[in-house]
C-alpha cells in the first residue's frame, strides 16, 4: 500500500472563484478558495467598491423607537 494515497494526504482541490485556476481548499493554500493572494485581492476590491453585493429582499423595518 501506498502512504501517499491514504486519506490524509488527499487534499481537495476546487477552481479559483476569481480566474478559474486550480486551488487548493487545505491549510497548505493561504489564500483558500482563491488560487493566490493577487485573486484574494481582486475579489476584496470588487467588493468594497460595489461591483458585488449580497441582493436585499426588501427594506429593513423601521425602527418605532424613531418615529416622532
Amino acid at each position: 500500500m501506498n502512504p501517499s494515497r491514504g486519506k490524509g494526504n488527499t487534499a481537495r482541490i476546487a477552481a479559483c472563484p476569481q480566474c478559474g485556476k486550480s486551488a487548493r481548499l487545505d491549510a497548505n493554500n493561504a489564500w483558500r478558495p482563491f488560487c493566490s493572494e493577487r485573486c484574494k485581492l481582486v475579489d476584496l476590491g470588487a467588493w468594497f467598491s460595489g461591483e458585488r453585493s449580497i441582493p436585499a429582499d426588501e427594506e429593513p423595518p423601521a425602527d418605532p423607537s424613531r418615529s416622532g
